[in-house]
């Protein structure tokens, strides 16, 4: 786990229902016991400044940080797949993102990584393609140095869902079932404290399916086979998360003082 990203989950999946904000030393302490050391998360913690998703904040327990709006956009973003709050109805149509890339090749891969994040595959060079609009889409490629153009394309013949590596998808999906609740088993046992315990295995199993963000496009329902893993993936995270929440709360609450 990289230091950068337990502090997108850190904020993403516990701070941003209280203020969006945390003191470094809370921040420090919470990601120690994932086993993020403490030189490493300042060192990502500055370089998440100068990228535009941290600031410093003054609080009363001390100097701390929170999230800009650029980044709680993106948070809430993710949260909603993360959690599948809102799933959109599908309206048969395909988002197509014509992009533009950066002059300089070293710059490219930055909007390619974030565009497959967002949901999006390449189905032609530089032709990206969802099967719904992702609101931050112009932002990410507009900060990497890149521009584009939007279509909406009414149908395929046959369906680009080839785009995406689906076989390859199943597969993951059939061995998070495999593995979810060893994975919480393992990190339950790491811990002498309950609650301490609780927020190691919660936040192990939340990182851990949040990687589904990078291969799972979030396809409509329709057009996904009956027997699909991914119902049953995330019906078993939900189940595991809630179970996991109140003493993963009951921690984070001890660690800011609250």
């Amino acid at each position: 786990m990289q230091a950068r990203s337990a502090l997108f989950d850190l904020y993403g999946d516990h701070l941003r229902s209280r203020g969006s904000q945390a003191p470094v030393a809370a921040v420090v302490r919470l990601l120690d016991t994932v086993g993020i050391a403490a030189p490493a998360v300042r060192t990502a913690i500055s370089r998440m400044v100068m990228q535009g998703w941290l600031e410093p904040v003054h609080l009363d327990a001390g100097r701390g940080y929170r999230t800009t709006e650029r980044a709680n956009r993106r948070l809430d973003e993710t949260a909603n797949r993360v959690y599948r709050r809102s799933a959109p109805a599908w309206d048969g149509r395909w988002h197509l993102v014509l992009v533009d890339p950066p002059s300089s090749r070293a710059a490219r891969s930055r909007p390619r990584a974030d565009l497959v994040f967002l949901g999006y595959a390449e189905l032609l060079a530089d032709v990206w393609i969802s099967p719904f609009p992702r609101t931050a889409v112009h932002e990410i490629l507009e900060r990497a140095g890149a521009s584009a153009r939007t279509a909406r394309a009414d149908g395929f013949d046959p369906e680009p869902t080839s785009a995406w590596d689906l076989d390859r998808l199943r597969a993951s999906y059939d061995e998070w079932l495999a593995s979810a609740r060893q994975l919480v088993r393992q990190h339950l046992a790491g811990h002498a404290d309950e609650d301490e315990a609780a927020f190691a295995a919660r936040f192990h199993l939340v990182h851990e399916w949040r990687k589904f963000l990078f291969a799972d496009p979030g396809l409509p329902e329709e057009m996904l086979p009956d027997d699909w893993p991914g119902r049953d993936a995330a019906d078993l995270f939900t189940a595991e998360a809630a179970k996991l929440k109140p003493g993963s709360d009951r921690y984070l609450a001890r660690c800011l003082g609250a």
